[in-house]
């Protein structure tokens, strides 16, 4: 490992030195593209062969569970970080042996595993949904009598974009539901249903000399447990976002978390907030970023881990973000060719919005599979959202 001590014997990693990163996706590639204009070098580690993040940094081909290929990555880094939760034990004890990781493994541990993610929310003092672990369809039907319906039952560990839960509606779902998820093997956890106004989230960074600094808060709406589109300035009132953003570092600092942390919440009718889950990454909704904040959620996240002061993360225009799905590649790839989101009026839709496209060049375009997203510069986010609706390539998401 190369650097110089930081504060409290912290190192720090100068631009020049390589970062490793274990995944090669979207997220990877984001950020192996900001952390290049600082002058970093990156090596990426992904079984699929030209990943999103190989096709812009050098990439180490093989499984996530592969510990010869984890101690290449190991030698040929200064500092390794991740772009996904699903690491690897035995390759993170291996990696935070042979290397510097300074995001470690008890934040992924905690992240990995929903109970364990609750109980450490709830240790830093902020309000989880209730909720109660399940062993049996018995636990699940007493929890059931206990928080009410609607619930979601949920996997402790392995779910994502909805992935993993099943909404409980009617005590005649209670058995199918546990059938169901139950032959995942793992535990798992029925949270109360809450019923949200909005759905928020905050990325915070912080760095290992203890520094933190949170973005923007993100407005997101979902279609299919999918995020379609974030929202920022978020539509909720100065005082909820000021809040949302002191939870979210409140959070970060009582987990010791390194690099990026994404936080996401429920806003009630009542201006409660609930915090849902969390990323210890760069996250969807932190895309908006990109161009509509001082320091993107990548650099900032390179800035992190490397001990760098972190930048400044001034909103400087409103924005929306929409993300680009298999189905909607098509569409994109042919605007874009075509040039008419481009035309030096208002664009085709009669509403000023700049687009800034980002395709991740992922192979095959399976409905439901993020392929890129779209940075919409606005004057007003309604009429980033009149943008979208009037493209005809969202023609079918509901808002």
């Amino acid at each position: 490992m190369s650097g110089k001590p930081g504060v409290s014997g912290t190192p720090v990693i100068e631009p020049g030195a390589t970062i490793g990163v274990l995944g090669g996706g979207q997220l990877g590639r984001m950020m192996a593209l900001a952390g290049s204009h600082l002058g970093y070098r990156f090596v990426a580690m992904d079984p699929t062969p030209d990943a999103p993040c190989g096709q812009v940094a050098s990439q180490i081909v093989a499984r996530y569970d592969d510990q010869a290929a984890a101690r290449e990555l190991a030698e040929r880094a200064d500092v390794i970080t991740y772009e996904f939760e699903n690491v690897d034990a035995g390759v993170a004890a291996l990696l935070e042996e042979a290397s510097y990781v300074p995001q470690g493994s008890r934040l992924l541990y905690t992240t990995q595993h929903r109970l364990r993610e609750k109980r450490a929310i709830e240790a830093a003092g902020v309000k989880v949904a209730p909720y109660a672990e399940i062993g049996s369809e018995e636990e699940l039907r007493a929890a059931v009598a206990r928080l009410g319906l609607p619930a979601v039952l949920k996997t402790a560990t392995g779910g994502y974009d909805g992935k993993g839960q099943w909404v409980i509606r009617g005590e005649d779902e209670i058995t199918p539901a546990y059938a169901e998820l139950s032959r995942a093997g793992t535990e798992l956890v029925l949270e109360q249903f809450v019923p949200f106004v909005k759905e928020l989230s905050v990325i915070a960074a912080r760095s290992p000399r203890g520094e933190i600094k949170t973005f923007p808060v993100a407005e997101n709406i979902h279609v299919d447990n999918i995020l379609h589109v974030s929202i920022v300035p978020a539509r909720v009132e100065e005082q909820v976002q000021r809040e949302a953003e002191r939870l979210a570092a409140r959070i970060a600092e009582g987990l010791e978390a390194v690099g990026l942390l994404a936080v996401e919440m429920f806003l009630t009718a009542g201006g409660e907030l609930f915090v849902n889950e969390l990323a210890p990454r760069p996250h969807n909704s932190g895309h908006y970023t990109m161009e509509a904040c001082t320091t993107s959620q990548f650099e900032q996240h390179v800035r992190a881990i490397c001990n760098l002061p972190l930048g400044p993360v001034e909103l400087l225009t409103p924005v929306v973000m929409v993300n680009v799905l298999g189905e909607h590649l098509e569409g994109v790839r042919k605007a874009v060719a075509a040039g008419r989101w481009f035309d030096g009026d208002e664009g085709a839709t009669g509403f000023t919005a700049i687009p800034k496209v980002h395709l991740y060049g992922k192979h095959g375009a399976a409905p439901k599979r993020k392929m890129g997203h779209i940075n919409l510069i606005c004057r007003n986010v309604e009429d980033g959202l009149r943008w979208i609706e009037q493209t005809n390539i969202w023609r079918n998401e509901r808002k």
